[in-house]
């Protein structure tokens, strides 16, 4: 799948950047890297430095009034332009700005997933509006400009008790095992995953975890089953075992 991702360097931190390219690398390919803003800003400077190494290509937008934000009209028209050229399958979008809510809606009503990233102050409406959505504090990689090195990945990992306290995540993850097991109570992980994921912008990684099963485990709120010589892993609500 061809991916093109839009970067809005106003608003979100350049140290998650190779973070966000990794985590689109498991979706295709990213053929089309644009990042927007005003480049004679030294406010980007720390973007510069990371256009070269992951083959960015910079989209120079002057701020003609000031308060009014031209990066962001600008990197509309960049995605409108390429929703309709026929040379992408998918959207990222890397940005804070709950701004950017009505092109998700229109990107997916077209077809195209989007790939949301953004800083943990990120409004709700454009989290909920991307197909998956990531905060770039999760991706290992992103950090605050007084520190000298990344914060661990692990560290924002959840913990059992963290997770089972998440009566959001709990429902969610009960429903969708319910609505793909078979009459026997018990669920491909391949199908609970696919459920999810047309839920909306749910990512385990927002949890502090790789894999979706990788979450599950954590939470012990179900019984696993390896299967096909380990190689399929089925699930069950710990509530309903068998007598």
């Amino acid at each position: 799948m061809r991916i093109a991702l839009l970067i809005d360097c106003d608003n979100v931190s350049h140290n998650s950047i190779e973070g966000v390219l990794e985590e689109l690398a498991k979706y295709g390919s990213v053929n089309v890297r644009h990042a927007h803003g005003d480049w004679n800003s030294s406010y980007l400077c720390g973007w510069r430095e990371k256009l070269s190494p992951n083959a960015i290509r910079p989209m120079q937008q002057f701020a003609y009034t000031k308060g009014k934000n031209a990066t962001d009209a600008a990197m509309i028209i960049d995605a409108m332009d390429l929703l309709y050229s026929g040379n992408v399958e998918a959207f990222g979008l890397m940005t804070s700005d709950s701004d950017f809510t009505p092109l998700v809606l229109r990107m997916l009503e077209s077809g195209f997933p989007v790939y949301g990233f953004g800083e943990k102050k990120t409004p709700q409406a454009f989290v909920d509006a991307c197909s998956t959505f990531i905060y770039t504090e999760n991706l290992g990689s992103d950090k605050d400009e007084d520190e000298q090195s990344p914060v661990p990945a692990e560290q924002a990992r959840k913990s059992r008790n963290e997770l089972r306290g998440n009566t959001a995540l709990v429902r969610l993850l009960r429903t969708a095992v319910e609505q793909s097991s078979d009459d026997d109570g018990w669920a491909h992980l391949g199908r609970v995953g696919q459920y999810i994921s047309n839920k909306g912008s749910f990512s385990p990684i927002n949890y502090g975890y790789k894999k979706v099963g990788d979450l599950i485990r954590a939470s012990e709120l179900f019984d696993i089953e390896m299967r096909k010589d380990g190689t399929a892993m089925y699930i069950r609500d710990a509530r309903s075992k068998a007598d």
